[in-house]
């Protein structure tokens, strides 16, 4: 028993941290041999299309729209495309007024990707950016994501997630140090190889490269570029191509988002199940196993098993005292987390307890997210969690 329970905490480590630090050896191991890597130069960036799927966002649109026309890439190469399919605001309508966007707009809703996909269909340019709608990008964004696509071997490039952690934040803060620690994550995954998956705030492909996957998934900018990465090219990560939001409106509307998510990684590894097997692209299997499947599937489980299990040993007598230390340093970390939870229902600000309780709700989250899927009652049409 002993020994199943160092093997659980040993995994539990491996994919929040112990992965990080094999990347980042790796990585240095690589320059030592390679040198380090040099940006792309801007000499001849590919044409460009900037899709935004945007529905209900008449709260955000104008500001989005003008953030959007104020982005620095040749005029001549770039096309921008609004899509509101199923929008019963505003949001057409205000789109409408500005000419140099192309707005696609039919009354019926039938969720995101089939959006995507209808203004895919209308793309002539070599290179698709997507960014979501209440996202705002870096003037350079499209200018720093583009000039990737100048290596043949490059079919995607995924931007930045930074997270705006207002003054009035509660325990969303921990939102802000999670995609801190993910970013630098990304930033080895890319060096070493591949980016595992993009994010839907900024992320594009090469238009020859796009696969129209099933209207029905659930984290669909994971899919798109992950297929991609699965036929041979790499995913680039930029991290001075950004897209800036806010955090959730408080932890309910977090745990909604992560739940969503949670979901569609059990759907992703279902679909992407070949990549279990490190036959055809073995440094990629190893980097989406390491950095996405165990965190999608056992390590929620497996901090459980090590809990009772802990406890089980303990209760038995065990002559080693690690045991023991692991049992309350395994309690203390819980009762921060319970802290935290308390601390935010009162509006109470104090960092310390907000990162256990933000790692013990994603962890929760995923357990939900794998029933929820389970049981069917995760679509690609979702209600999106609103933002601070």
């Amino acid at each position: 028993m002993t020994t199943i329970f160092f093997i659980c905490l040993f995994i539990i480590f491996y994919a929040f941290i112990g992965y990080g630090m094999l990347l980042f050896v790796l990585v240095k191991l690589k320059r030592l041999f390679k040198g380090k890597p040099t940006k792309p130069n801007t000499s001849n960036l590919p044409t460009c299309t900037l899709i935004v799927a945007a529905y209900n966002e008449e709260d955000f649109i104008e500001e989005k729209i003008k953030n959007t026309l104020a982005l620095n890439y040749p005029a001549n190469k770039l096309k921008v495309i609004f899509v509101t399919d199923g929008s019963t605001d505003k949001t057409p309508d205000i789109i409408a007024t500005f000419p140099q966007i192309q707005l696609m707009h039919q009354a019926l809703r039938m969720g995101k990707m089939a959006a995507v996909h209808r203004a895919v269909a209308t793309v002539d340019t070599e290179v698709i950016v997507f960014t979501d709608a209440n996202t705002f990008l870096n003037t350079d964004a499209l200018t720093n994501i583009c000039r990737h696509y100048s290596n043949e071997k490059v079919g995607a490039v995924a931007g930045e997630k930074r997270v705006h952690v207002m003054e009035t934040a509660n325990a969303t803060a921990g939102e802000g140090f999670y995609w801190k620690y993910e970013s630098k994550l990304k930033t080895w995954d890319s060096e070493l190889h591949s980016v595992v998956g993009a994010a839907g705030e900024l992320f594009s492909v090469r238009a020859a490269l796009y696969q129209y996957i099933s209207t029905n998934a659930i984290i669909d900018d994971f899919m798109i570029s992950m297929l991609i990465a699965k036929d041979g090219y790499k995913i680039v990560y930029e991290p001075e191509a950004y897209a800036t939001e806010t955090t959730s409106l408080n932890v309910k509307e977090e745990l909604k988002r992560k739940i969503r998510i949670a979901a569609g990684g059990i759907q992703s590894v279902i679909w992407l199940r070949s990549l279990l097997l490190p036959f055809k692209t073995p440094l990629l299997s190893f980097q989406y196993i390491s950095h996405r499947v165990l965190r999608w599937t056992i390590v929620p489980i497996l901090m459980m098993v090590s809990l009772f299990m802990n406890m089980f040993i303990v209760t038995k007598g065990s002559v080693s005292k690690i045991f023991l230390i692991l049992l309350l340093s395994q309690i203390m970390f819980y009762l921060m987390a319970f802290v935290g939870w308390i601390m935010e229902s009162k509006r109470i600000k104090l960092k310390l307890f907000f990162i256990p309780y933000y790692f013990s709700m994603m962890n929760y989250a995923v357990l939900r997210g794998i029933f929820r899927f389970a049981v069917g009652n995760q679509t690609g049409i979702w209600e999106k969690a609103k933002r601070a």
